[in-house]
């Protein structure tokens, strides 16, 4: 197939790659769209996205509005003339009035294997579930939330300590060849479309900060997931003696405790190990607030008479 005229649209640094490989293909992309600038960090500076960032370095056009229900947003996407809009990760939603402007629609990138976890977290979820397998989904969109039907699926597997963090960069390797074997043979691609079974559609809803606080009650199993799922954010998290600790990666002990959930029932320099619910968790990467993330080693030579056994993580944080 001939070059395309394309539009892209997307925020974040996994979006930014899949910028940067349609901007190395023989497609052409005449704008970019992307969040409007926002404060960020300690000093609130304003900080433009990584996608802002690329663009700019490409020198494209770059569009960044509120809402594109504004009229003026739609009326720029038309005056582009473009075969297709490419979103990944961008953070609006798109009305019916901008899927239909572009000759082949409109094509999303999204980070699972459809229909399982559509919405907002699907690589936090499918980690937080213990999934076996993973992946990225190109579709084409319809008004639905990840509704469209489906051009092109890359799949990973998932390893037993693998991080959404891993996951994320898992992704972002596949995602690009992907797209970039649609937009090659886009009208083919959509010819051979294939719909999502809704039966088999689950939700991945978007990570609450409530839920980064840890429930001891739960099963071990259930934690290390969790654990895994919010790093690197909005990273788990309990209070032992008043002091905050994140937790960013443990597993389920072969120990087992009568001891009350969120009691320490040892330490040393593998894992603190916690009793739960069900089972007992070993944290074996921690941070205590401002510091960094260590080993139980390191952290228990400054600070072992914190996880002395027999103490008590809380059960409502601060």
């Amino acid at each position: 197939m001939s070059a395309l005229r394309l539009a892209f649209a997307g925020t974040p640094d996994f979006a930014a790659q899949h910028l940067q490989a349609i901007l190395n293909s023989q497609h052409e992309t005449v704008a970019v769209l992307t969040q409007p600038d926002r404060r960020a960090g300690r000093g609130k500076k304003i900080a433009v996205s990584p996608v802002k960032a690329v663009a700019e370095g490409a020198a494209l056009p770059v569009f960044q509005p509120q809402s594109l229900r504004d009229e003026n947003a739609i009326e720029q996407i038309e005056a582009l003339n473009i075969d297709a809009l490419v979103v990944v990760a961008y953070g609006l939603l798109l009305p019916s009035s901008v899927l239909e402007i572009p000759r082949y629609g409109c094509l999303n990138v999204h980070g699972s294997v459809l229909p399982r976890w559509r919405g907002a977290a699907p690589i936090q979820r499918s980690i937080e579930a213990g999934d076996a397998q993973s992946g990225v989904t190109i579709m084409s969109m319809d008004a639905g939330l990840d509704t469209g039907p489906i051009l092109e699926i890359a799949r990973c597997d998932l390893s037993p300590r693998m991080t959404s963090g891993d996951l994320y960069r898992r992704l972002a390797e596949l995602g690009p060849p992907a797209l970039l074997k649609v937009l090659d043979s886009l009208p083919e691609a959509l010819a051979g479309a294939e719909a999502q079974d809704d039966k088999k559609a689950t939700h991945a809803p978007k990570i609450a900060k409530s839920e980064a606080l840890i429930d001891w009650t739960q099963p071990a199993s259930t934690l290390a997931r969790r654990i895994r799922a919010f790093n690197p954010s909005p990273g788990c998290y309990s209070v032992l003696a008043g002091e905050r600790v994140k937790f960013w990666q443990a597993q389920r002990s072969a120990d087992q405790s009568s001891a009350s959930p969120g009691t320490i029932v040892r330490a040393n320099e593998n894992a603190i190990f916690v009793a739960c619910g069900e089972s007992v968790l070993a944290l074996d990467e921690l941070q205590l607030a401002g510091g960094r993330a260590m080993p139980p080693a390191q952290l228990l030579k400054g600070k072992a008479e914190l996880f002395v056994p027999g103490s008590c993580f809380e059960q409502t944080g601060s």
